[in-house]
């Protein structure tokens, strides 16, 4: 059931804007690959939509550990190399990017000059499990999780909350099986993370002491994967995009679906979104071809 109304969502079909060209995709075997695709060969795989203060929009490409900028579909450049394999990026009020790599931690990335900083790289001298994605709130707070291989198998991801000011870093909850995108409401009240691997979105309160209070399911999907990235939009909704069922959905503050943008592609693994500087789109990353899409908000 996707609504009260028993009324299917509104399909928006959402188009192609631009992809990785050819001599950026990189025809060679990596460790992310043979970990993650069974060895096939990826020349790429985009996550991590993000755009900065003047519009550009960059994304990360996890198995070759680039962080690219997209500009106008067709003119793409590599902006940093991390070393690792980055996934989510969030933009810090100082201009800089903010990566969540999966081998090395949480990284600063200045894209002006592509130098690479690691700003978390364990928690009390133990590894991450592998990080994925992040997402400020309005006081600089960064929110972060901590994914790793869980599951339903072993329900031990992780969310954290890291305060740049005070070096403190919060572990909110331990009990997430693939806690993978995260995201704020707009008033910054409530925190939702995408489940991955229990096909599911889950929702806290959070508390004037910081600390979250109450999870529970906002909504529950079904696929081979599962809800990938998140965005909200300052009306209320909730943007989801979802790894096996090939497109962004989008959740009232119920929880409702009420409408679905559909990627063109095929098969397609739309694993990250993130809403335009208009306000009246939003983009989203198309991982398995190396795309980005676009399609417009109700």
């Amino acid at each position: 059931m996707w609504n009260l109304s028993f009324s299917p969502p509104i399909v928006i079909e959402a188009k192609v804007i631009g992809s990785v060209p050819q001599e950026l995709r990189l025809q060679r075997r990596s460790a992310w690959a043979d970990a993650n695709k069974a060895g096939h060969i990826v020349d790429c795989f985009l996550e991590g939509p993000v755009f900065d203060k003047a519009g550009a929009l960059y994304v990360t490409d996890i198995p070759h550990g680039r962080i690219f900028r997209a500009d106008d579909g067709d003119r793409w450049h590599v902006v940093a190399e991390t070393g690792g394999w980055p996934n989510g990026l969030a933009l810090h009020d100082d201009g800089s990017l903010w990566v969540a790599d999966y081998r090395k931690g949480i990284l600063r990335c200045d894209p002006t000059t592509g130098s690479v900083t690691t700003v978390l790289g364990h928690r009390n001298s133990e590894s991450f499990k592998g990080v994925n994605d992040l997402v400020f709130d309005r006081e600089g707070r960064l929110y972060f999780t901590d994914q790793g291989q869980t599951g339903l198998h072993d329900p031990h991801g992780r969310v954290y909350r890291y305060d740049e000011r005070s070096g403190r870093l919060d572990l909110l909850l331990s009990n997430a099986p693939s806690p993978n995108g995260i995201a704020l409401d707009a008033a910054q009240k409530v925190l939702f993370v995408a489940v991955t691997r229990a096909n599911q979105v889950w929702r806290a309160p959070i508390l004037d002491d910081g600390s979250i209070s109450k999870m529970g399911a906002f909504q529950t999907f079904f696929g081979t994967s599962g809800p990938d990235g998140l965005a909200t939009l300052p009306s209320g909704e909730l943007l989801v995009a979802h790894a096996s069922l090939g497109g962004v959905f989008v959740l009232n503050s119920r929880g409702e679906v009420t409408h679905y943008l559909k990627s063109p592609i095929d098969g397609s693994t739309v694993t990250n979104v993130a809403v335009c500087p208009d306000g009246k789109h939003v983009v989203f990353t198309e991982s398995a071809s190396g795309s980005i899409l676009q399609a417009e908000l109700p």
